[in-house]
């Protein structure tokens, strides 16, 4: 075991520089070996060093965190987000400015990090925003459920558990975990409760928010190595620092623009009342902290995010385009699907521009495009591995097929057909 020396004996020399014991601040003898605080220094900054490199080169992509331009991260968010030009332009600058302040540090600065708040309805493309950038950078990405959280010590998820996940989709990388994106959902649930007047303590509103504080500031957490939910005084455990994660937040906000409404137009009657602007009824952007503290965030939450940006409700012409442009894509999803059982599956411009107006009128955006489509290729996908045997070789999905599958359009081979003695 090591110790330090205790006497001024200066024939003890630095195995690793050589130095003697009155030339260093410290030697430190072991059994047979020696090393000079100088030299400790050294190997510590080459260990960080590494683990840093590591890091960077942690993603499929080989990335470079250390100069990551917003511009190339908003491409990739292009090719697979439709539309939310705004969304897009705020969150690659914070991811940008994250990572550059995280691999260069200033020396006489300290440069705070830019947590943001996502708002916007239901199936526009939140999520999807968080886990592209994420999938990009080749950086762990741990995705919660708010509604599922509750002050420590209650039935429930506490915070922590946001923590465990990241370290669990890190493979138990601490260094790396600490560096990953945490991307809270239905932020919106954990509001405080006003109208609970009762003397019980709001432990899934308030309570949360306050556990929360200090995780997204930035602290030092100890967690199980064995990623159980309450400490085991037994188990080894796990030291983390969550102050360079990245924290992301999003939710629908259902009811904020009413709150903003009522503080952009104060109505009235009679001469000299300002005149109500029926555009800027219910447009999040227009939201100020003040807006969210009135809709039940504690303002050292709301403190905690430098930017808070929102999507909007996708446009007709925009789920049209959801459905067959961006990379994953669901028609090239299903469209796969079907090849693979030797199927030619085809979707017409009409039936597209169909399926967009019905997702439209049930206000769940890209979610009620997948909805759809599966009620509508749900007969074909089960029968078509036995339909192929009969001849099957396309499937087209025109307007009237839409509200009725049957209707489809299929062509057989007509030979395999008659040779099965099958008919339609």
């Amino acid at each position: 075991m090591s110790k330090e020396t205790t006497t001024n004996n200066t024939n003890y020399l630095c195995d690793f520089c050589g130095k003697k014991r009155d030339e260093v601040h410290k030697l430190i003898v072991g059994n047979g070996a020696s090393i000079c605080n100088e030299c400790i220094d050294l190997c510590s900054n080459i260990l960080a060093e590494e683990k840093s490199v590591s890091i960077k080169k942690a993603n499929k992509n080989q990335v470079d965190l250390t100069t990551l331009d917003p511009l190339t991260v908003k491409n990739i968010l292009d090719q697979h987000v439709i539309g939310q030009e705004d969304a897009k332009i705020s969150l690659s600058v914070a991811v940008a400015q994250h990572y550059k302040k995280l691999f260069n540090p200033s020396t006489d600065l300290k440069l705070d990090k830019t947590n943001v708040m996502l708002m916007g309805p239901t199936g526009s493309g939140k999520t999807l925003l968080a886990q592209t950038i994420a999938d990009y950078l080749g950086v762990p990405f741990a995705i919660c459920d708010a509604t599922t959280l509750t002050e420590a010590g209650y039935v429930g998820d506490d915070v922590e558990s946001i923590i465990t996940r990241l370290v669990t989709e890190a493979d138990g990388n601490v260094e790396l975990a600490e560096k990953g994106i945490v991307f809270i959902d239905e932020i919106d649930k954990v509001t405080k409760k006003q109208q609970n007047v009762s003397v019980t303590r709001d432990v899934s509103g308030e309570g949360v928010q306050q556990g929360l504080l200090k995780i997204i500031e930035g602290t030092k957490i100890r967690l199980s190595a064995a990623g159980a939910k309450r400490k085991n005084p037994q188990a080894d455990v796990l030291d983390i620092d969550t102050k360079n994660m990245l924290f992301i937040v999003g939710g629908a906000f259902i009811g904020l623009e009413k709150v903003i409404d009522d503080r952009l137009n104060k109505g009235g009657i009679g001469f000299g009342v300002d005149i109500v602007d029926e555009s800027k009824t219910g447009d999040l952007s227009l939201v100020e902290p003040e807006d969210l503290i009135k809709y039940g965030f504690i303002p050292e939450f709301i403190g905690r995010f430098g930017l808070i940006t929102d999507v909007k409700e996708l446009t007709e012409p925009q789920l049209v385009s959801i459905m067959k442009e961006p990379k994953n894509a669901l028609y090239k999803q299903y469209k796969y699907l079907f090849k693979i059982d030797n199927v030619d599956l085809e979707i017409t411009n009409d039936a597209m521009i169909y399926i967009a107006e019905k997702a439209k009128k049930l206000k769940t955006n890209a979610r009620g495009i997948k909805a759809i489509l599966e009620n509508i290729l749900l007969k074909w996908q089960f029968q078509s591995t036995s339909l192929v045997k009969d001849g099957l070789t396309g499937i087209t999905i025109n307007k009237e097929a839409v509200d009725n599958p049957e209707k489809a359009i299929t062509v057989y081979n007509t030979k395999k057909k008659e040779e099965n003695g099958k008919k339609l």
